[in-house]
């Protein structure tokens, strides 16, 4: 039998045209190398591969679909070409494939068929969130997608509160974007003022914005823009926090 090829987990950049700007030389040239992938969305991948400086011609990559809609049934045919000896990238519209991604299931049944998995380099948006907010690092939780139905949101925010106070924890969550502005609303109306908010915004890009203050002082202010702009959002508990840093300073 052959041996298997590897499966690379190759980050995206998190706007168009960034990718020669965010994306380390070792994983632009591993990307340059391969000529099977598996995506979300082969419309997408191909535009990153042209901002990442593909080598070849487009229309001789190869591209299988793994999205939210792929079934469980179909995950180990997308394994063949690594079981028939064919290095693979998987990239995700995410960013960093397999987090807040369905390409984690790609990547679990490559672990039990014995296929090497390689993670390359490159931008988080999550990490990247949780770095430049100011909020507790030590203990942090991502939870994806909040409920939109409105009064199951408003609890769970309230519930995500009450678990930073209590374990003083960074709570982590996203929002598609056009629903950004509906999100931010139901944070003010659901959360305490002095929890602190962090809101990371087009993270990587020109138009980058970045700041953490208190719900009261977001709400004093004009409504920043959000609207459509890849947005991640953190919470942590004023008191907890502030519990946290006179920890460390003892």
């Amino acid at each position: 039998m052959s041996r298997a090829g590897t499966l690379y987990l190759i980050p995206s950049s998190l706007g168009a045209g960034t990718a020669m700007q965010v994306l380390p030389p070792s994983t632009l040239g591993v990307l340059a190398r391969l000529t099977a992938f598996i995506v979300e969305d082969p419309r997408t991948a191909r535009a990153f591969l042209k901002a990442a400086g593909y080598p070849h011609p487009l229309q001789d990559a190869e591209f299988q679909v793994c999205n939210e809609h792929t079934r469980a049934s179909e995950i180990a045919g997308l394994l063949q070409p690594l079981l028939d000896g064919r290095d693979c990238g998987l990239v995700s519209e995410a960013g960093c494939p397999a987090v807040a991604d369905p390409g984690a299931a790609v990547v679990r049944l490559a672990h039990a068929r014995e296929v090497r998995v390689v993670p390359l380099v490159g931008p988080s948006a999550i990490l990247l969130a949780l770095m430049a907010s100011g909020l507790e690092g030590q203990r942090f939780a991502f939870h994806g997608y909040l409920p939109v139905e409105a009064t199951r949101r408003r609890a769970a925010l309230i519930e995500l509160e009450r678990d930073s106070r209590r374990e003083r924890r960074t709570q982590m969550f996203i929002e598609a974007p056009y629903r950004n502005m509906q999100l931010l609303r139901a944070i003010f109306d659901a959360c305490r003022g002095d929890t602190l908010l962090c809101l990371a915004t087009d993270l990587t890009l020109a138009t980058e914005a970045i700041g953490t203050r208190t719900i009261a002082e977001w709400k004093a202010r004009a409504p920043p823009a959000l609207n459509r702009r890849p947005t991640v959002f953190l919470l942590c508990c004023e008191a907890a926090w502030s519990e946290t840093v006179k920890s460390r300073e003892v």
